[in-house]
């Protein structure tokens, strides 16, 4: 899941990115991997909720009006989040989620 909140300050938007507990399944981590960090899967972990779910919040230039990105389960696992704004083939295994700012 997605949620957005445009800064009025400065050019940007933080964006929440949360997966619930029946997405998680029985992932001990996930990290949010995409163009915003070089495809870095060390670079932005996801916190583990008591209730089971991940969330992380980045904060998103609005220059670049989409991002591409995809969940990295237990270091060994890909997964898009099927409430994104949108889907493009990665050329390698799949597709990669969109969000657009």
């Amino acid at each position: 899941m997605l949620k957005k909140q445009y800064l009025k300050t400065r050019p940007a938007c933080k964006v929440t990115f949360r997966i619930s507990k029946h997405a998680a399944k029985s992932a001990r981590e996930i990290a949010l991997v995409g163009d915003f960090n070089d495809w870095n899967v060390q670079a932005t972990p996801m916190t583990a909720l008591k209730n089971g779910e991940f969330t992380t919040v980045l904060e998103l230039d609005t220059g670049k009006s989409e991002y591409q990105f995809r969940y990295l389960y237990d270091g060994s696992y890909w997964e898009n989040d099927w409430e994104a704004d949108g889907y493009v083939t990665n050329g390698v295994a799949g597709e990669n989620g969109i969000v657009r700012i």
